[in-house]
């Protein structure tokens, strides 16, 4: 019987750079690239106004980008969308590893209303300028 080197795929801690996770020419490299740079994102940052009283809350960029991530994927649901957040590389990446709860991705969609689909439109839109 030949010898094979044992293969270990339980769980350990391993460094990572979430920024070469998202690798260009992907979907989640253009959304992430396009609300950090050419979206204009300020009638959604003016709706969760913190400045004063609460605690820190996570940015509404950042959220934006797990979200859409997980429309284009057909993950619509909040709970998978967090644990997305954990299990897999690309949530993990575009969140900076911070696994917002589910309630908290919920309440950010249901807060946004028809913005959300304005800002799917425009990076669309951006991605088709981008390939042309």
């Amino acid at each position: 019987m030949a010898r094979s080197k044992h293969i270990d795929l339980s769980p350990r801690f391993m460094a990572l750079d979430c920024r070469r996770q998202l690798l260009p020419g992907t979907f989640e490299h253009a959304v992430h690239r396009l609300i950090d740079s050419e979206l204009d994102l300020a009638h959604v940052d003016a709706r969760f106004r913190n400045d004063v009283v609460g605690a820190s809350a996570y940015p509404p960029a950042m959220l934006m980008k797990v979200v859409l991530l997980g429309y284009s994927r057909r993950v619509v649901s909040s709970r998978a969308m967090a644990r997305a957040c954990v299990e897999q590389m690309t949530f993990i990446a575009l969140s900076g590893d911070s696994q917002p709860y589910f309630t908290t991705l919920a309440r950010f969609v249901s807060n946004l209303g028809e913005d959300i689909a304005r800002v799917l439109g425009a990076v669309l839109a951006l991605c088709d300028a981008h390939l042309r």
